[in-house]
């Protein structure tokens, strides 16, 4: 089954990409300069941001379709919600330890993308309604 890729749709996976490329090019660029301010180590901030690439070539990729497949939106949706599991296990792992600023850090953009999968399954539901009417 696919999914019409409505304009509400279209916006919050395009702010997806935007907010995830934007993301990815600050921890790989600057994560020399990001650990000492955030606590976290700098090879953690680099490959966090060298993971966000694929996703953000996948969000593209999508955009440009007039349709997508129904998986391929939960994929987006699940990715983004392992992300933040992923986020917030490694606060409560005690595997880093950052500071205060570090963990603000961690849990804003774990809080951003939570907000980006709950909209793009609304927007997701929409889309799938709207064809069903």
């Amino acid at each position: 089954m696919t999914v019409t890729m409505t304009p509400f749709l279209r916006n919050i996976l395009a702010a997806d990409a935007a907010v995830s490329g934007a993301a990815a090019v600050l921890m790989i660029v600057g994560a020399p300069y990001l650990s000492p301010l955030l606590g976290l180590p700098s090879g953690l901030l680099f490959w966090a941001g060298v993971a966000l690439v694929p996703f953000v070539a996948l969000l593209l990729g999508v955009l440009r379709r007039q349709s997508a497949p129904r998986l391929i939106l939960i994929d987006i949706i699940g990715i983004n919600a392992l992300w933040v599991a992923a986020s917030f296990g490694l606060l409560f792992s005690g595997l880093v330890t950052p500071n205060v600023l570090g963990i603000a850090f961690v849990a804003a953009q774990a809080l951003a993308v939570a907000v980006l999968a709950e909209l793009q399954f609304v927007g997701m539901r929409r889309a799938a309604n709207g064809a069903a009417a």
